[in-house]
């Protein structure tokens, strides 16, 4: 399912299914869609924020036309200890490996690997180097 922005509205609440992982995509060309996305996070319960939400930050294969600090997303990121996937989706190759990866994200936090869950998934992105 697909939201431009969050909060969900709440008249379908009961309709909607549970979930398990939540993407906030960011275009690097756009300061709107970073702005969007921040404003966004306010929204989201802090228990996700540990393995069950990550950064897709598209349009990375036009690094002349970005308009947001790839520093700001990878910040972002430490924040809300959350991944940081960045990705060219115009690029077929780098599309079936980011829609791969992020398959892989959805069944670890959705509960579907054995022995393998979401606070143990966010324990190995985890930069130790800060300690």
């Amino acid at each position: 399912h697909l939201a431009t922005s969050l909060p969900l509205p709440s008249e379908r609440d009961h309709l909607r299914p549970r979930i398990d992982l939540v993407v906030f995509m960011i275009d690097i060309k756009s300061k709107h869609s970073l702005k969007n996305v921040e404003t966004s996070l306010a929204h989201v319960d802090a228990s996700f924020f540990l393995g069950k939400v990550c950064f897709l930050v598209t349009g990375v294969g036009r690094m002349n036309a970005c308009s947001i600090e790839t520093n700001a997303v990878c910040k972002l990121g430490e924040a809300y200890c959350s991944p940081v996937i960045f990705c060219e989706l115009e690029l077929e190759g780098v599309r079936f490996a980011t829609a791969q990866r992020l398959l892989r994200m959805l069944q670890i936090s959705a509960g579907h690997i054995p022995g393998f869950s979401a606070l143990s998934f966010v324990s190995l992105l985890r930069n130790y180097d800060d300690d």
